[in-house]
């Protein structure tokens, strides 16, 4: 590996336009495709290059009032489990070649305005950062719409697969399915799931769901009357009640539940032997319900290659944990690489506070 062709404009514009692209990318109004895991998980940092998360049941029990110099009854201790493994290793790489270097070195010599020479340098730039939170975005939707991670099928090297355990007594089905608009009854199917989670002590905050589902939940006669009914629309033939928006849905579920229904309408587009596939990561029919505002942390670590820094590369870093590269090799032709290189993993913690319904499975 040898030092950039473009060193100067790199010393220049690099490390500015690393934060520029990170922060924006973190900014959810400026971010042109909002990253979910930037808003449900924090960050951790693994000393050990390894990521680990409880698993049991917790429940909430008061503290007891006793008399001054008495003694506090000893309280029994939930069972706990715990799943880890190792941070995998995330990367992409992206390079200029011959003829697109010459094309460079032209507008160069011909002085055209930095702003255009500096776009075509580091066209690379912003695809490397954003390959990284795109896994990350996909691994996080399947892992909290199934409780496993996976990069396997769409993924170039090993594939990964992360079990956060789910509690399979949080996981419930419905008891018609929602595809029937006449006979699925969705707001009691929520109202077992609230329940369910009642006693434990928990509120849920928030659900999270794909669009399809939502169409179905809102074409259903139980809440077309329910959401009649809350505007005073008299209920005498369901077909002159009109099918509510996703707004007037949630205002039902917020009257009667206290929490709304999020849609995950997000692909990602991955990329194995130059053939790029459009996939959807949540799991569809899925609904999330969650307590807690954060679901758990990005757990990351360092690269081997930041404490051992290769002689001519130049090294920038977003978000802590992406480390982000430029440089030029000769063989077996010359070309400027752009690499992205991070050790993370999005896990989700306290599984016990996360509950699923199916609504594409019965459950007697």
């Amino acid at each position: 590996m040898e030092q950039s062709l473009y060193f100067d404009y790199i010393q220049k514009y690099f490390p500015r336009l690393v934060l520029g692209v990170s922060e924006k990318l973190n900014n959810k109004e400026e971010a042109a495709l909002p990253y979910l895991h930037k808003q449900l998980l924090g960050t951790d940092y693994s000393v050990d290059g390894r990521w680990e998360t409880l698993i049991g049941n917790y429940t909430r029990v008061s503290a007891d009032v006793v008399a001054m110099d008495s003694a506090l009854p000893l309280k029994k201790r939930d069972a706990l489990g715990r799943a880890s493994g190792d941070l995998p290793k995330l990367g992409m790489e992206l390079y200029l070649n011959e003829k697109q270097m010459s094309e460079i070195d032209s507008m160069i010599a011909m002085g055209m305005d930095e702003a255009t020479i500096t776009s075509k340098i580091f066209a690379d730039t912003p695809r490397v950062i954003t390959g990284v939170y795109e896994r990350l975005e996909d691994m996080f939707l399947r892992g909290l719409s199934t409780g496993s991670a996976v990069a396997d099928a769409n993924n170039v090297g090993t594939g990964v697969r992360i079990n956060y355990g789910y509690l399979p007594s949080n996981q419930l089905g419905v008891n018609v399915l929602w595809g029937d608009p006449t006979t699925a009854k969705p707001l009691d199917d929520i109202q077992r799931v609230v329940n369910k989670a009642r006693e434990s002590g928990l509120t849920f905050v928030r659900a999270y769901t794909d669009q399809a589902t939502v169409d179905k939940f809102l074409s259903t006669t139980q809440v077309r009357e329910q959401f009649s009914f809350s505007v005073g629309i008299p209920v005498v033939d369901i077909a002159n009640i009109p099918i509510p928006s996703m707004e007037q849905g949630n205002a039902v579920l917020r009257s009667k539940f206290g929490f709304e229904l999020v849609v995950i309408n997000r692909s990602v587009i991955t990329e194995i032997d130059g053939v790029q596939t459009v996939g959807n990561p949540w799991k569809e029919g899925t609904i999330v319900f969650t307590v807690d505002n954060r679901v758990g942390d990005l757990v990351w670590t360092r690269l081997a290659e930041q404490n051992h820094p290769v002689a001519g590369v130049t090294y920038q870093t977003a978000d802590q944990y992406i480390l982000v590269s430029k440089y030029r090799v000769n063989r077996p032709s010359l070309r400027e690489y752009t690499t992205s290189q991070a050790r993370v993993v999005p896990v989700i913690s306290n599984v016990d506070r996360i509950y699923t319904l199916d609504t594409l499975t019965v459950q007697e």
